[in-house]
């Protein structure tokens, strides 16, 4: 049993070929500009659509646990008071409110992933899992991992690689192809930005790569943030000093996680908010990164 927040099917930028793509919740970084800001905490949580309410009042009174409240512009959760029952979303006919996070077990997930079959085998796809951080749910993710090795379906996992290099080593006996994220190089920015150092994370990929597993690396560019001559230069140096990596994908920056973020009903901070990068901006750090003698792909 474990706990996911989205499946995505068709999906063609997690990986080679068409891929489904289940989300695992939880993740131990912090970082300022996250997409996905809803796969942070590992528990359930709701997401208020402000534009859908209409303000009835039913879900404050369906609510055994008196969680529920209203102020003159938003919806107030309790989450110290509520259980997650769904008596509130059972009467909300708007579909205002959302619950993030359901528990599955491995066969119901590979239901789902079987559907699919005919499109991994057709494209060269197969089922990647994603977060939030996947490896921190390490006894499950390899359960799901290893079902899939029995059916002969091809698996990647995306990861940020903040995890203990036994588990990430054990996973790797069961995962085809690693994405791996790397932010940015200095580690001073690391833990500005993200919340934590990166030297468990830059160790662990070598470790990986040492190894032999397959792995692409993968970083987003944040104006702002990493997206500086000396930051380009240091993610081109690491990465072209792996063994049995060659592949880098270039992910540009975009703003997804910012309205979420401001639906999920609980204390946080606000994101960081910069703006996309230019496509002529991509292209020329796509060029200085080949110069590292690296496969480069702007986008997943």
């Amino acid at each position: 049993m474990g706990m996911i927040f989205d499946i995505k099917r068709y999906a063609i930028h997690d990986g080679p070929g068409i891929r489904t793509t289940i989300f695992l919740k939880g993740c131990p970084l912090n970082c300022l500009w996250c997409h996905n800001p809803e796969a942070k905490a590992a528990e359930q949580e709701f997401m208020w659509w402000k534009k859908r309410c209409i303000h009835c009042g039913d879900c404050q009174e369906a609510c055994p646990k008196n969680a529920i409240s209203f102020s003159d512009e938003s919806l107030i959760l309790d989450v110290k008071e509520c259980n997650y029952c769904g008596a509130c979303l059972a009467v909300c006919h708007s579909q205002a409110l959302e619950l993030i996070g359901k528990e599955k077990t491995v066969s119901q997930l590979m239901k789902e992933v079987e559907k699919d079959v005919a499109f991994y085998d057709e494209s060269g796809g197969g089922v990647t899992f994603s977060g939030g951080e996947p490896l921190m749910q390490p006894v499950f993710l390899r359960s799901l991992l290893k079902a899939c090795k029995e059916k002969r379906i091809h698996t990647a996992v995306d990861t940020c690689g903040y995890v203990k290099p036994k588990i990430l080593l054990d996973i790797g006996e069961f995962a085809d192809l690693f994405l791996y994220d790397v932010k940015v190089i200095d580690d001073n920015k690391h833990v500005e930005f993200t919340g934590v150092s990166n030297k468990l994370i830059l160790g662990n990929v070598r470790k990986l790569s040492d190894i032999g597993h397959r792995i692409i690396v993968r970083s987003p560019v944040v104006p702002g943030v990493n997206d500086e001559e000396t930051d380009i230069s240091e993610l081109g140096a690491f990465v072209s000093s792996l063994k049995n990596v060659k592949e880098l994908h270039v992910l540009p920056y975009h703003r997804a996680g910012v309205e979420k973020a401001k639906r999920l009903k609980k204390q946080q901070e606000p994101l960081f908010v910069s703006h996309p990068p230019s496509a002529e901006r991509l292209c020329e750090i796509a060029e200085k990164l080949r110069d590292f003698g690296l496969e480069i792909q702007v986008g997943g």
